[in-house]
């Protein structure tokens, strides 16, 4: 969709810088709470409505990624993530995107690829290092 057709506004604005200053790749609620200390009156509704404008625009995507509430990222290009299955935290993943997935697939099944999107599932360093402090802190009160 062309961005001439929507009006700047302020909330969209900060939405998409909020988004692009974080790689927590936050909820649409999380997002409602993070901006509303700045803007008092924004509601919900309008959080929503702009994230779907940023998204019509590409200057985000959803991620579904099968949880309860949709997250948003403001990075755009192709890139693959990594899902913590404790806490469902969503990481990008430093690693290059492997076009040659693509061509493996339509080699397989006649298909014609136009992208892809790989995830990785595990637990995530942070939900590690909290079971780490938790067995550290039982052994201590052993």
């Amino acid at each position: 969709m062309n961005k001439a057709l929507y009006r700047n506004s302020k909330q969209r604005n900060a939405l998409y810088q909020y988004l692009l200053s974080t790689d927590t790749h936050p909820t649409a609620q999380e997002l409602y709470e993070a901006l509303r200390p700045d803007f008092p009156n924004l509601s919900f509704g309008t959080v929503y409505r702009n994230l779907g404008i940023l998204e019509q625009q590409g200057m985000v995507r959803r991620l579904g990624r099968g949880s309860t509430f949709d997250r948003f990222d403001a990075t755009v290009e192709p890139h693959y993530h990594f899902i913590c299955d404790k806490c469902g935290r969503i990481y990008d993943l430093p690693l290059n995107v492997d076009l040659s997935l693509e061509e493996k697939v339509a080699q397989a099944t006649g298909h014609t690829v136009t992208a892809h999107e790989l995830d990785f599932h595990g637990i995530c360093v942070h939900c590690k290092e909290a079971e780490r402090q938790r067995e550290k802190d039982l052994v201590q009160k052993a």
